[in-house]
């Protein structure tokens, strides 16, 4: 068969198993599977392919059909237009995530001059790295509980050469230490524990997605202890589920705060200053 007639069949595959982007999926992964840009593929539709080419991509459109999203499979996920190594130990960047980052950008050079940034609850660090890269003057803590997403995230930090301005701690929400920041940023598991989740959702660590019975805890928690951490005029800005809106007015300590909607237009980012 010939790279054409395979995609075809591989869309049609993962169409049939769900997926709301076949025929993405099947380009992503054949270029993947090839060691090829997505662009070379449309020069080779007519090149065919050989049983040993064609074997590794099977694997992959399977594993796709069964939920696992392409990104794990492929290993790499674009954020803020920079390539993130991802593994399953770490949440997958969100287009809705880069919301949180532009306003946090906007807020850095308002700001103006060297500012000193917290990203909470970092996974691959595509929060705190797209920081860095954007505010030239900003470092950057990037904090997480878990050991194997603070491996992947220092990985891309040493991908994206920002290793010298963007440093790890294993640690929960911004510890114990005295330091004081500008700017906090966060991403924290806001979904319900007993909320039903697609199949390549639940593909993602369930402690980066599920943030307790209720669901905005942490967030709740990160909004309380942040106050005394913030310098004069420092901000919160962090990812919520719409629906908890209600239930994350800002702890005592801020002066103001509001709502940034996502690009489907829920309510999904929360700034609170003080």
């Amino acid at each position: 068969m010939t790279l054409l007639e395979v995609l075809k069949r591989a869309t049609v595959f993962l169409e049939a198993h769900g997926s709301g982007s076949p025929r993405l999926d099947a380009d992503l992964l054949l270029a993947h599977a090839l060691g090829l840009r997505r662009l070379d593929l449309y020069l080779q539709f007519e090149k065919p392919m050989a049983e040993s080419e064609l074997g590794p991509y099977r694997d992959l459109v399977a594993r796709r059909g069964k939920g696992e999203p392409v990104a794990y499979l492929t290993g790499h996920k674009e954020f803020m237009k920079l390539d993130f190594k991802v593994t399953p130990a770490v949440l997958l960047p969100n287009p809705d995530t880069e919301v949180l980052v532009q306003r946090a950008v906007e807020w850095g050079r308002a700001r103006g001059g060297p500012i000193r940034v917290a990203d909470v609850g970092t996974g691959s660090g595509c929060i705190a790295l797209s920081l860095a890269h954007y505010l030239g003057e900003a470092t950057v803590l990037a904090t997480d509980i878990d050991a194997a997403a603070l491996a992947v995230a220092q990985e891309n930090a040493g991908r994206l050469g920002l290793e010298e301005r963007v440093h790890f701690c294993q640690q929960d929400l911004l510890g114990a230490g005295a330091a004081e920041f500008d700017l906090i940023c966060a991403n924290l598991p806001y979904l319900a524990d007993g909320l039903v989740l697609a199949a390549e959702v639940t593909a993602q660590p369930a402690h980066a997605l599920r943030g307790g019975p209720v669901g905005h805890e942490l967030t709740a928690r990160l909004l309380t202890e942040a106050p005394i951490r913030l310098k004069p005029g420092g901000a919160v800005i962090c990812e919520i589920d719409p629906p908890l809106v209600a239930h994350l007015a800002p702890a005592p300590g801020f002066t103001g705060w509001r709502v940034h909607r996502d690009l489907g237009g829920y309510d999904r980012v929360l700034e609170c200053w003080t």
